[in-house]
Parts: structure tokens; C-alpha cells; sequence
């Protein structure tokens, strides 16, 4: 590797892919760019941890591709694809996160991302994506591919697998925002919308995710966060998420020693009664 390719591009070089990145990580931000840089015909035009730096950066430097997170400092990853796209036609947005494809893959294509790749993933699968997105074309993994053109091929419309599909994509912000630990002041300044706003996202993610309470929402959006956006783990029977009726029974009151014994004596006196009519 020369000197040269160790350092940030400056100028694009013909032939090769101009990369900028875009994470609130700096440890992730260095393992992309230790793994880029190995690569011959892709340049590092330069990095950002917020959402308002990159964009400022890729007005400058004009990258082909851009690198970024669902998770930002200073918004939300879908946010930041749709102004991207919108300020920046020619530049194509590849994300890079932790959050489970089935919820996010298909919602950042429909923002104008050109790939979703997993951070469990190995880094090859991101420098595919990001050659695939260069060459005009979207990258998504064998498993979600095969599931959209399955159903356009049925002529169905996309399938709901989880009740987490029901939540639309801002109501699904203010649910992870939620459980990676934000206030609502922190995401009504982090998203530039009212108070009202805000509660108005939380109230219908509470009801169409069945949950019966603020509180009771707000624990299943850190069980969603912690788990990585996978709600098939709910199917491991409440090992990381717990079903509606088990939260429901958590926070239920039980009776206290006055009622209980009201019930024993009802039991013993239907036992009574029905030992005497024998």
C-alpha cells in the first residue's frame, strides 16, 4: 500500500470509488477504514460522526458513495439517506448497521439507499455493496432479496412478518430512539419536530404494537434496541422479549391480603355447600 492510499482522497482518481463515511463510532469508522483502504480501487474521501458534518462534507467533496448508520448523533439514518438523495442525486448511500435487515433494508431503499448491510457482517459483504451501489445497482443480502422478489413475483404486496412492520418509518424512529435511551426532548430536538409530534408517534407505536402503557413501551423498545431490532427473538418465549399478556401481568397489582382471603373464604364456603347437598 503507498503513502498515497493511506491518506484521505482528495480528488477523485478515474477507476476507482470515492467512499466517505458517516458513524458516530470512531472505533467502526476505523476498522471501515482499515478495511477500505486495503482495497485498490476504492479512496477514502473523508469521515464524519454527525449527521449535519457529513452532509457539509459531501457537498464539498462529492463522494460516490456514502457510508452510514441507521443510529446518528444528531438525527436518524432515514433522515439522512432522504436529504442525501434529495441534495445529492448523483451520490449513492450505503448503510451500515446493526438493526436486523427484515426491519430496515426495504425502509432505506425506499428512502433512496442503494444497499442495507448488517455490522455482523463481514467487511467483504460491505465492499460488495458499496461496488454494487457504484454501479447503479442495489445491494441487499440473498435472504432479502429472495423475499421481495418472491412476493413481487406472487403479486403480493410487501409481508408484514412482525407487528414491528406496522409502525411507520417515523413512528419506528421514535421507537429506537426510545429504547437506545433518548428523552423526548432529546428527540424532538434530534428529529426538529414538536413535543406533540413526538408523543402522537409514541402514542400509535404503543397501540399498534399492543402495549397498554408509555412504561410498558418504553421496556420493550430497550428489549427491541438490546436484541438489535430482532423481534423473531420474541419466539425464544420472553428470553428477550416478553409477549403482550406477560407484560400486561407484570404490571397488574395483585390482590392484596384483605381480597385474598375474601376469595379463600368464598372457595371453602362452595365447598361447604356442596359436601352438605352430597
Amino acid at each position: 500500500m503507498t503513502a498515497n492510499k493511506r491518506m484521505t482522497a482528495s480528488k477523485k482518481v478515474p477507476g476507482h470509488i470515492l467512499v466517505f463515511l458517516i458513524d458516530d463510532h470512531p472505533p467502526i469508522r476505523e476498522a471501515i477504514r482499515g478495511r477500505l483502504q486495503s482495497i485498490m480501487d476504492i479512496d477514502i474521501a473523508g469521515e464524519a460522526d454527525t449527521a449535519e458534518q457529513g452532509l457539509h462534507q459531501i457537498e464539498k467533496l462529492r463522494p460516490d458513495v456514502v457510508v452510514t448508520d441507521i443510529s446518528q448523533k444528531d438525527g436518524h439514518g432515514l433522515d439522512l439517506v432522504q436529504n442525501i438523495k434529495s441534495r445529492f442525486e448523483d451520490v449513492q448511500v450505503v448503510v451500515y448497521s446493526r438493526y436486523e435487515e427484515i426491519v430496515y433494508s426495504e425502509r432505506v431503499i425506499r428512502a433512496g439507499a442503494s444497499g442495507y448491510v448488517m455490522k455482523t457482517s463481514a467487511t467483504d459483504v460491505l465492499v460488495d455493496a458499496i461496488r454494487t451501489a457504484h454501479g447503479g445497482e442495489v445491494y441487499l443480502s440473498r435472504k432479502m432479496s429472495s423475499r421481495i422478489l418472491s412476493q413481487i413475483s406472487r403479486g403480493e404486496p410487501a409481508k408484514r412478518s412482525f407487528t414491528i412492520d406496522e409502525l411507520t418509518d417515523r413512528e419506528l424512529t421514535v421507537f429506537q430512539m426510545l429504547g437506545e435511551g433518548y428523552g423526548m426532548t432529546e428527540i424532538q430536538d434530534r428529529l426538529s419536530l414538536s413535543r406533540k409530534t413526538i408523543e402522537t408517534y409514541r402514542r400509535r407505536a404503543k397501540d399498534k404494537l399492543g402495549l397498554g402503557s408509555v412504561s410498558k413501551l418504553l421496556q420493550y423498545a430497550l428489549q427491541w434496541v438490546s436484541a438489535g431490532g430482532d423481534e423473531r427473538l420474541r419466539e425464544t418465549k420472553g428470553r428477550y422479549f416478553k409477549d403482550e399478556r406477560t407484560l400486561e401481568e407484570e404490571n397488574t397489582p395483585r390482590e392484596d391480603g384483605a381480597e385474598e382471603a375474601k376469595s379463600q373464604r368464598k372457595t371453602k364456603s362452595q365447598r361447604k355447600r356442596a359436601e352438605t347437598r352430597q
